[in-house]
C-alpha cells in the first residue's frame, strides 16, 4: 500500500499565494479592509483613507481631535487589525 498526501484545500491554496509572494498583499488589503469595523462607524466616517506602508499603517483623518485621541490608543488598535487578519500584518500606525 501507498501514503497518500492529504492536504486540506486551504492549505493549498495559502501555499501556492505564498509561492507567487501574494500571501502578504492579500493580508494587507483584508487588514484595511477591516479598519471600519475595528475602528467603529463614527470613527469610518472621519477617515479619509488608509494605507499600508513598511508594515505601518498609515490613516487620514478629518478631524485633529479624533487624531490626537486615536493616537493614544495606537497599540492597541495595531493588536485588534492584526487579531483580525491572524498574522502581524502590521507594527504600528500612523494618524495624519
Amino acid at each position: 500500500m501507498f501514503r497518500r498526501n492529504v492536504q486540506s484545500v486551504r492549505d493549498l491554496i495559502l501555499q501556492a499565494l505564498r509561492e507567487q509572494g501574494l500571501e502578504t498583499p492579500l493580508q494587507q488589503k483584508r487588514l484595511v479592509e477591516s479598519w471600519p469595523k475595528v475602528a467603529g462607524p463614527v470613527i469610518a466616517r472621519y477617515t479619509l483613507n488608509t494605507y499600508i506602508y513598511n508594515q505601518t499603517l498609515f490613516v487620514r483623518l478629518s478631524n485633529p481631535a479624533l487624531r490626537s485621541d486615536l493616537s493614544m490608543r495606537r497599540q492597541e488598535l495595531t493588536q485588534k487589525l492584526n487579531a483580525v487578519v491572524g498574522e502581524q500584518v502590521i507594527t504600528d500606525i500612523r494618524f495624519c
